[in-house]
């Protein structure tokens, strides 16, 4: 009789609590691009829980400068980006493709449009667009992309960090 593989999966929290600094730095980072909130993280464990865990992320995100949430943004591929997906975003490939899954199917039209929309947005705002694209079609990214492109850069950037905001969120329950 074979032997059944018996997967112990550990929920977020004590992963990172039961992981030593390092171990917890490398498992944060894959979640979000920022040093600084990093090291807030660290310094908050033990979480003891999920909610504590998504509680303190949230606080620390918010609590950061806004150069520390634009060196957040630069850790993630444009939308639509394969190719810098593979090339230069190796370490959180398996989010971005997860996350990005509405982009795959789109057509050739839309894709064109979002990398028009992206060097628009990365030229007028000094960032690239972020949207929590998790469960969202290209379509309905390009259409957020043209209305955020009308913002002012203050309302932008906080709008840009509540979004990046619900991606850490999302990276953190797939530890």
């Amino acid at each position: 009789m074979a032997a059944s593989a018996v997967c112990v999966c550990m929920e977020p929290w004590l992963r990172l609590d039961s992981a030593t600094a390092d171990e917890a730095r490398d498992l944060l980072r894959s979640c979000c691009g920022s040093s600084a909130w990093i090291e807030r993280m660290i310094a908050r464990r033990p979480f003891g829980g999920n909610d504590a865990l998504l509680a303190a992320a949230r606080d620390e995100w918010f609590a950061l400068a806004p150069e520390e949430w634009r060196e957040a943004f630069s850790h993630h591929p444009m939308i639509g980006d394969r190719a810098a997906l593979e090339r230069r975003f190796a370490s959180t490939r398996h989010h971005s493709q997860q996350e990005q899954a509405g982009v795959s199917s789109a057509r050739a039209q839309v894709l064109d449009a979002l990398t028009e929309g992206n060097r628009a947005y990365l030229e007028k705002f000094g960032y690239i667009f972020i949207v929590c694209a998790a469960g969202r079609s290209a379509e309905e990214m390009l259409g957020m992309l043209r209305t955020r492109m009308r913002h002012d850069p203050a309302l932008e950037l906080r709008i840009a960090a509540a979004e990046h905001a619900a991606i850490t969120e999302r990276r953190l329950m797939a530890l």
